[in-house]
């Protein structure tokens, strides 16, 4: 008898392993998106990045969702959509008498929120060719659709 217990009591806890220690599927699918998600929306601020540095307005707006519900907040003002957002950047970047600089993001921590959703904090600097270095933090958040992770919301703030 005391055999069959012990034997019985080793089944269980191998039992009790195997229930405990085995890989969740659904964890492991979170961390897999999780990774892939991050590769993905930080290869967005990198093309964003490259475009701007090449002075491509339009490359870098690829970055944003293509959208009137788009939402950009700076300097203490709202834009609302897509045009309203290049269109701040044309006047502020790339109108006569500005200039658009060298771009750099820096301290990226992206944090995936779920399957279609990113929420990314970084840092921004610019170098003017007259050696200026405007610079400050962002918030964005991110939505995957079919054709890829883009910017919903941008907030984004420059030190004085």
């Amino acid at each position: 008898m005391p055999m069959r217990f012990i034997s019985y009591f080793v089944f269980l806890l191998a039992g009790l392993q195997i229930i405990v220690f085995a890989p969740n599927d659904r964890a492991l699918a979170q961390a897999t998106t999780g990774d892939s998600g991050t590769v993905a929306v930080e290869q967005v601020l990198r093309m964003q990045q490259e475009a701007w540095n090449r002075h491509d307005l339009e490359a870098f707006m690829a970055g944003y969702w293509n959208s009137p519900e788009l939402t950009f907040f700076s300097g203490g003002k709202e834009n609302h959509g897509w045009q309203a957002t290049i269109d701040r950047y044309r006047a502020t970047y790339a109108s006569p008498g500005h200039e658009m600089g060298k771009l750099e993001f820096s301290a990226l921590r992206v944090k995936i929120l779920g399957a279609d959703a990113a929420f990314v904090r970084g840092a921004w600097q610019l170098t003017m060719s007259d050696g200026k270095t405007p610079h400050g933090l962002f918030t964005l958040v991110f939505s995957k659709f079919p054709e890829g992770w883009k910017i919903v919301h941008d907030h984004t703030s420059a030190a004085e």
